[in-house]
């Protein structure tokens, strides 16, 4: 019998351009399986501006030790998608099971499960043991209440998208909005900021909303009715400097980020890092005027919020909250007249680095969600 050497799709850790495939390290031609392990199969994933931003941020947030390149060099971008059991020798992980979380972008993942329940598994692999435990979950679809088989499109796109937006939101008004008047979005039309206005727009008391983009993004923008009002990057000088302000930087571009801590010298009151779709503008904020900007990091209010009162929800109360913010945000998301996302399926290598490349260029379009399959 002639084993699958499967696939996967490596990015050149210091040159985001570069990239090629390479057999897949955790397909069955690989390696068997060990006693307690399985192995998934990846079935698709999503792949948006967030994912450019692991990889970005690679080093400094260790996005490339979940899925370890055999070349140092080389380095494989997390997803988030869907994969199905094919073999296990892991008590309470069935072959058949399809399974939901944080995969490579290939075609296999082997995983040795811990903590198993109804709901899921972590993945207790040494090389993760250190990292950030939400990015460590997987979850069996069949006993997720949320997991919709014709939205698994919209889950993988969105949903950890929304998470983040969600615990933004949170952590803003957690701080009364640092005594700011309005907060200030930049790339208004990526799915993590219009996913913050969204939350945004419906907490009583929270400031106005405003988003920055480029030209071409501001129809589609506007047309989302989550902001208070939509400029174009070019319109940041004509902004009034007084207005104690928020800014919630979702591009990493550094010129923009000086440009908006000069215009707000002495009025900016938090200065947010949350993305890097403008990857190769990444510049440090040491020399700015106003508060040094400051990195979120999710995983940091996910452990706030899921322990115990008075700063914690508890676990329940944490995914309670997030799920009804989650089906408030699906309506408009699926507007049958209008909706927000359209979701475009590709299979193969080159359909994988075509859109890989799209985004790494800055061309990809606002309304649409890439789901791939290797």
């Amino acid at each position: 019998m002639i084993l699958d050497a499967g696939s996967r799709f490596l990015v050149a850790r210091h040159d985001l351009r570069s990239v090629r495939f390479a057999p897949d390290p955790d397909a069955p031609a690989a390696r068997p399986l060990a006693d307690g392990e399985a192995r998934l199969a990846i079935q698709h994933f999503a792949l948006t501006s967030n994912n450019v931003t692991y990889a970005a941020f690679g080093e400094t947030m260790k996005y490339w030790q979940f899925f370890p390149s055999e070349e140092p060099a080389w380095g494989c971008i997390p997803v988030w998608g869907f994969a199905t059991v094919v073999e296990s020798r892991a008590d309470g992980v069935a072959v058949g099971q399809r399974v939901y979380g944080f995969l490579p972008m290939g075609t296999h993942l082997v995983v040795l499960p811990g903590r198993v329940g109804a709901r899921g598994f972590v993945d207790t692999a040494v090389h993760r043991q250190e990292l950030a435990a939400t990015y460590n979950q997987l979850s069996f679809c069949a006993n997720d209440p949320g997991y919709d088989a014709a939205r698994e499109g919209q889950q993988a796109v969105l949903q950890p998208l929304f998470t983040t937006a969600f615990l933004i939101d949170d952590f803003l008004a957690d701080n009364d909005f640092f005594g700011a008047k309005q907060v200030l979005l930049s790339s208004a039309s990526s799915k993590t900021a219009y996913g913050t206005a969204f939350c945004l727009s419906r907490r009583t008391g929270a400031p106005p909303v405003l988003g920055l983009t480029s030209p071409g993004n501001l129809d589609f923008s506007r047309s989302l009715g989550c902001y208070g009002e939509v400029l174009s990057y070019g319109d940041v000088t004509a902004m009034d400097p007084s207005v104690p302000t928020v800014y919630v930087d979702f591009s990493g571009n550094a010129a923009l980020r000086a440009q908006i801590h000069e215009r707000f010298a002495g009025t900016l009151a938090y200065s947010c890092s949350v993305g890097g779709t403008h990857w190769d503008e990444l510049g440090g904020g040491s020399r700015l005027p106003g508060p040094r900007p400051t990195l979120f990091f999710a995983p940091a209010q996910i452990k706030k919020r899921s322990g115990p009162a008075p700063e914690g929800w508890g676990p329940g109360g944490l995914q309670q909250r997030l799920a009804e913010a989650w089906r408030a945000f699906m309506g408009p998301v699926n507007d049958p007249a209008q909706p927000w996302l359209r979701i475009i399926e590709s299979r193969g290598p080159a359909a994988v680095e075509a859109a890989y490349r799209s985004l790494v260029d800055g061309r990809g379009d606002a309304r649409e969600g890439v789901m791939l399959a290797l």
